[in-house]
């Protein structure tokens, strides 16, 4: 069995969540405020400019037009497009962490990254945008008049951010080994359910 795990998720979907209790259950670490660690530290990047890489992806052509080009506030001192670096830096600290053998990695295009992998199980975590939009109130504190465009902002900018890197579809099925919407489920269930794939699947 091989505890190497990849999570993507929809906004308020609870996939984060998910993924913590599952890398409890696995006895292996979770990856993904440690990502940005890792990639702060390999890249020299400002913090800032990593945590809100996907969300800066929110308008699909903008996205697209600075990562194509190399002038401006979107270079790096290598000339590189920022946009393009810190996604190489990311590939590469997700690479580092499948070369351990074990580890919950949430988001970050990683089931794209680690495709070439043996053994990867790669996850999607969706639910109903009623009960997303519940959690972003409830759990994440986003205020209740703003939760609604604030799902479908988030959903956007990862659908474009991941399409745009990998030249697949977020969400698309067979991008992943299983499916599981989180509406229907608890977190725990959730994450009990994804350590019995593990466990049961053929290598």
């Amino acid at each position: 069995m091989k505890k190497l795990v990849t999570i993507s998720r929809e906004y308020g979907s609870g996939g984060r969540i998910i993924g913590k209790i599952l890398a409890d259950k696995l006895g292996v670490p979770l990856y993904d405020k440690e990502i940005i660690d890792m990639a702060v530290e390999q890249s020299g990047l400002s913090r800032n400019i990593i945590e809100t890489a996907e969300l800066r992806a929110k308008s699909g052509f903008s996205y697209s037009l600075a990562s194509a080009m190399s002038f401006g506030e979107g270079l790096s001192v290598d000339r590189t497009p920022i946009n393009e670096k810190l996604f190489i830096t990311q590939y590469n600290v997700i690479n580092q962490i499948a070369e351990t053998g074990e580890g919950v990695i949430v988001g970050r295009c990683a089931d794209y990254v680690l495709k070439d992998v043996p053994g990867v199980t790669n996850v999607f975590i969706y639910a109903e945008t009623e009960d997303r939009i519940k959690r972003a109130v409830q759990v994440y504190g986003i205020d209740p008049a703003k939760a609604p465009n604030v799902v479908q902002t988030y959903d956007k900018a990862r659908a474009n951010y991941y399409n745009y890197h990998t030249c697949q579809k977020w969400g698309e099925y067979s991008n992943y080994n299983l499916s599981i919407n989180s509406s229907y489920i608890s977190e725990e269930e959730a994450a009990n359910l994804i350590a019995s794939y593990i466990e049961t699947r053929t290598y």
